[in-house]
Parts: structure tokens; sequence; C-alpha cells
């Protein structure tokens, strides 16, 4: 369990951060920038859920705790990616029920005629913002030069799928959402 007494600790005051190791990277190396990218997300997720009706709050209560694992996965360097009592890694189970819980979400859609805008209600604007975070911190992971956790990277693709097909559930199954219309507005 993690206690913390302090918030503050001087010890990035140079412009370094800690890793799971123990190492020092500085804070804009490009797994710092990852796992800043994957914490902007999660923030992104709390203030969608505080917009969402219950079914889908509870499970973006469960997607933010995946983050925060796939947060503490991205911090521990090395290319040994099974978890253990001291290594928190994301799992291929973690990228399954995202995938589960995209088909049950993806059921009761009418298939798309369209591209749709990132609107329609206010819960799902901040799931489609979200969404577009989640794809940021997905090319972060891909940018960093060292080995990553590959299901923390199918995680993160699979993330903003689910995000998608979230925000047209909350869109009244789709019947809110905001059609794109090419050249139309011309």
């Amino acid at each position: 369990m993690v206690k913390l007494n302090k918030i503050y600790t001087r010890t990035g005051d140079a412009g370094t951060t800690g890793l799971v190791d123990g190492s020092r990277r500085s804070k804009a190396d490009a797994r710092m920038i990852a796992i800043g990218e994957v914490d902007e997300a999660n923030s992104a997720i709390g203030v969608a859920a505080t917009l969402a009706e219950e079914g889908i709050r509870a499970a973006l209560m469960r997607v933010q705790n995946d983050l925060f694992d796939l947060g503490a996965d991205l911090a521990t360097p090395g290319d040994d990616f099974a978890p253990s009592a001291m290594v928190l890694r994301v799992v291929a189970a973690q990228v399954i029920r995202l995938e589960t819980e995209i088909d049950a979400m993806n059921a009761g859609l009418a298939p798309l005629t369209s591209f749709i805008l990132p609107g329609g209600s206010a819960a799902a604007a901040a799931l489609h913002l979200a969404r577009a975070i989640v794809r940021r911190a997905e090319r972060a992971a891909v940018a960093v030069d060292e080995p990553l956790n590959p299901e923390a990277l199918r995680y993160l693709n699979r993330l903003s799928d689910w995000l998608f097909v979230a925000s047209r559930a909350v869109n009244q199954n789709g019947a809110g959402d905001v059609l794109w219309v090419p050249g139309g507005l011309r």
C-alpha cells in the first residue's frame, strides 16, 4: 500500500524524477513524457466520469485504476514484463476486459454511416476529449526508444476504441451523435 506523509520531496527540483528501479531521468525524457500523457488521460477520464451515468462511471473508474497500473508499468524500466509481487505490469486480461466491454457497448449501437464529430452530450464530449488524449499518450509511449511492455501498448490502443464506443453509448446509444457532413457547410 502506498503511504504519502509528505507531498513535496524536493528531489525533482533539478528537473529529474525517479523511476521504480531507483534510477533518475530528466523530466523531458521520452519515458517520462509518456507517463505524463497517461496521467493527463487519467485526469480527463476523471472529468468524463463526473458527467456520466452510474454504469459508465463505474467502468471509467476501473479504467482509471488500470491507468495507474499502466503508469507504474511505464515507470519500471527493463525488458522483463512479467508481473510479480514487487513489479506491477499491465496484463492481457486488462486488454481483454476492454475488448469485452467494447463488444457489449457496441452491440446496442446502430452501425455508423458517417464519421462523427466529438460532441453531443457533455459526457460524450468529455469522453471524446479523453480519447484524443489517450491517442496522444499512445503516440508518446510508442516514441520511447527502449523496451516497453507490449500489453501496455495494446491497452492504450484498445482504450481509445473503448472511449469512442463509450461516447456513442452515452450519446443516447448513438442517436445523439453529431454526424460529419463532408463539405456540407461551405
